[in-house]
């Protein structure tokens, strides 16, 4: 049965959820409770599971009241077949179906001539990207070609994305959605949760909820719920034009305390930063470096370009240290356990982290560990009690002591707070407490320090 009933008088939303920014509707949380149960008494279901899955619901209207629909991304225990879940927009595994002949022709041609082999995969994955017929809100079909050179349509963006990326399609959301359009469902929420163990491609945490992937979902998403009422995106509504406190001045630069909650620079939807309060005040600023925008702490602002400019070289050539505040999340039993044994504890005490990172072009702003193809990030630590510790980066990556925190083969412990690596919370407990430098104009010696907020 692919349609489960919800037993609840929890009220329904006013507008479906904006799939990208979100938070989880109660009916949803019920609902993938339920899902949740299921994975946990079904032992392959769950074996599959447990190596890291995202699932997702879709909370929807029958006759009858409120019931939800379930869904994987990509495959489960090799299967999509699953009576509990919806079917795929597009089969492809069926073994005597058109996908696996050609699959297994092109296997048998590889090992003869590799340029005609390589043809026929391309032609194939065309192909298939054109058996994803995809409905809309408003009844209309599109296949996935299509959905995708619509979305990029100016020329410079449909030369860097010609077709889309493969398993494009596989995700919860569309599966959901299709299968509600199909039986003439109505949707009311939907929601994301990662099940399992992070993986190195995946740095998530079982249980929580996560926002559809935007890489390969948003030019689907944009044209499957048109035709919904559907929320607006939290992200253009601006934030708080929070206070921002001087620590230094002179008549070359200002070192200030930015909150947590507020972007360094103007972003795409939010123009108020630090840059912006800094040049109504003097026009000719610079902010010399940044901070993640839930980040708080320390930032050198120059007043002219020539600071700048003398700012920027030490960056460049590593003579600028900071030391990075942060509250740690509940660390893994086996890091506990490395940590608490006596001859481990002072190895434990301080060490250096070094794992090269990228961006993941599927899911910006997320960042991810590839020893292969990363840049070089390393960070030196120092524990200051067991949940509070000291982070001293070596380099400035996007997001590096986050991930640095949270993944594996570093801490195994995300930061407070951190909702893209770890468990959301009131703010980011990470702050940049001190910062070492030389003046550009007098040459002397700088150290500033703001103690973190949250200590």
């Amino acid at each position: 049965m692919k349609l489960h009933p919800l037993h609840t008088d929890i009220q329904k939303p006013e507008r479906f959820t904006y799939p990208f920014c979100y938070e989880p509707h109660p009916l949803c949380q019920l609902a993938a409770k339920e899902v949740q149960a299921y994975i946990a008494s079904h032992a392959e279901i769950k074996e599959d599971a447990d190596k890291g899955k995202m699932f997702g619901v879709l909370v929807v209207d029958t006759s009858e009241g409120v019931s939800f629909l379930a869904a994987y991304s990509g495959l489960l225990a090799g299967r999509n077949d699953w009576d509990y879940f919806v079917p795929p927009v597009y089969d492809a595994q069926q073994p005597d179906g058109y996908f696996k002949t050609k699959e297994r022709e092109i296997s048998q041609t590889s090992a003869i001539k590799h340029q005609t082999s390589k043809q026929m995969s391309q032609d194939l994955q065309l192909w298939l990207f054109h058996q994803y017929q995809l409905l809309n809100a408003r009844g209309e079909t599109k296949d996935l070609v299509d959905i995708w050179q619509d979305y990029y349509d100016r020329p410079k963006l449909r030369k860097k994305f010609p077709l889309p990326p493969g398993g494009t399609g596989d995700c919860c959301a569309p599966k959901l959605l299709q299968y509600a359009y199909q039986q003439h469902l109505r949707p009311v929420c939907m929601a994301e949760f990662w099940w399992g163990q992070s993986t190195k491609e995946e740095l998530r945490q079982h249980l929580n909820y996560y926002p559809a992937c935007r890489g390969k979902c948003k030019p689907i998403l944009t044209w499957m719920l048109q035709g919904l009422d559907v929320d607006v995106n939290p992200e253009t509504l601006g934030f708080p034009h929070l206070e921002v406190k001087t620590i230094y001045e002179d008549d070359a630069l200002l070192v200030v305390d930015k909150p947590s909650g507020m972007l360094s620079i103007p972003g795409r939807v939010e123009e108020y930063s630090v840059e912006t309060i800094m040049r109504q005040r003097y026009p000719d600023s610079y902010i010399a470096h940044r901070l993640d925008m839930w980040t708080s702490g320390l930032l050198i602002v120059a007043k002219s370009l020539e600071v700048y400019r003398s700012l920027q070289e030490q960056f460049i050539k590593h003579q600028v240290r900071k030391r990075y505040v942060a509250k740690l999340e509940q660390m893994s039993n086996e890091k506990l356990e490395m940590r608490n044994e006596n001859e481990e504890m002072k190895k434990w005490k301080r060490g250096t982290i070094s794992l090269p990172l990228r961006p993941d072009p599927m899911n910006r702003p997320r960042q991810v560990v590839d020893l292969e193809h990363g840049k070089r990030a390393v960070t030196d630590y120092e524990f200051i009690s067991p949940d509070i510790i000291a982070l001293y980066p070596q380099t400035g990556r996007t997001h590096q002591l986050r991930i640095h925190c949270a993944h594996p083969e570093g801490l195994g412990s995300p930061i407070k707070g951190d909702e893209l690596y770890g468990t959301k919370a009131d703010r980011l407990y990470l702050h940049a407490e001190q910062i070492w430098f030389r003046h550009p104009v007098t040459g002397e010696d700088m150290h500033l320090i703001s103690p973190a907020p949250f200590l």
